[in-house]
């Protein structure tokens, strides 16, 4: 015996799971298609328009449809739900492929990728002078990347820069893994004086050294500004290690706003005189009443 699809046989894609309405539905285009009318000596029109009225028999009875629907499911329903479990599958292989290269079962097989890893970040400490600091500055920068390999690397110091603050210069540092990027160094800024500049938080000292005559009778002199010449006046009767205060003439704090610029006095006593000036030193002792030791008030 030749199982026969009525389900099939009608167009009904739903199969068991079609309603009455469906079903007669089906059956009236079918059999108005194959109808012996339409299909004059049409030998498998005939045969067809027999299967309809058939599958319609049978299909439009509950009691007959109920037992007929056993029979579809073990010879038709089985293997569309052996077709539809495959389907999922390959959908389910699909989306691996789509994220992981690879079906589930090759990929469990397979190493997994390696992810990308950043490299190291390389830590090192710059001095620069005072002067650099405040006007910004280009330098040339050598570090040990690997054991035996140094990188040189390029940096812009901006003007004003704080000592203690650091500098990133991304993706210089050490290698990634796995096509990862490189790492960043990061560049500590130390200030140093010398001898002309002392940074004192905010405020800069300068030194400025002056004759004993200027100290005595006072003068106008220049010194030596961080941006620049200043001409200053000292008193008549500095003493050394006195102190001028120039405002806003020191390091940045913040925007246009600076510290202080402080000149400290150094009195320079001449190492060696020549006659005329050794003679004029003998007659100022002879006529000066001057004892310093004398003097309450002195700065020591």
């Amino acid at each position: 015996m030749i199982f026969k699809n009525y389900y099939k046989i009608l167009g009904l894609e739903k199969n068991i799971k079609s309603t009455q309405e469906e079903i007669k539905s089906a059956y009236r285009t079918q059999a108005k298609k194959y109808h012996p009318d339409v299909n004059v000596n049409n030998k498998n029109a005939e045969e067809r328009f027999k299967d309809i009225n058939e599958a319609y028999k049978v299909l439009s009875d509950l009691t007959q449809k109920k037992k007929y629907d056993r029979s579809w499911y073990y010879y038709v329903g089985k293997k569309i739900q052996k077709e539809n479990m495959s389907k999922k599958e390959v959908k389910v292989n699909d989306i691996v492929n789509m994220f992981f290269g690879g079906g589930i079962s090759k990929e469990m097989k397979k190493e997994k990728k390696l992810e990308p890893i950043k490299g190291e970040n390389i830590e090192v400490q710059i001095e620069i002078q005072i002067k650099e600091a405040f006007e910004g500055t280009h330098k040339k920068l050598s570090f040990n990347v690997f054991d035996s390999k140094n990188k040189i690397i390029n940096i812009d110091i901006p003007a004003g820069i704080k000592d203690g603050e650091v500098i990133r210069v991304p993706k210089q540092g050490k290698e990634g893994k796995n096509g990862g990027e490189n790492g960043d160094v990061f560049v500590k800024i130390k200030i140093v004086d010398n001898n002309t500049y002392k940074l004192i938080n905010n405020d800069i000292l300068v030194n400025l050294y002056v004759t004993p005559w200027d100290a005595a009778l006072g003068a106008k002199l220049t010194v030596d500004g961080i941006d620049g010449e200043l001409s200053i006046l000292i008193p008549k009767g500095t003493q050394n290690g006195d102190k001028i205060t120039i405002p806003n003439n020191g390091y940045f704090i913040k925007n246009k706003e600076r510290g202080n610029l402080i000149i400290r006095t150094e009195i320079a006593i001449p190492k060696k005189l020549n006659d005329k000036e050794k003679e004029l030193f003998l007659k100022l002792k002879k006529v000066s009443k001057f004892n310093p030791n004398n003097i309450v008030d002195i700065k020591l």
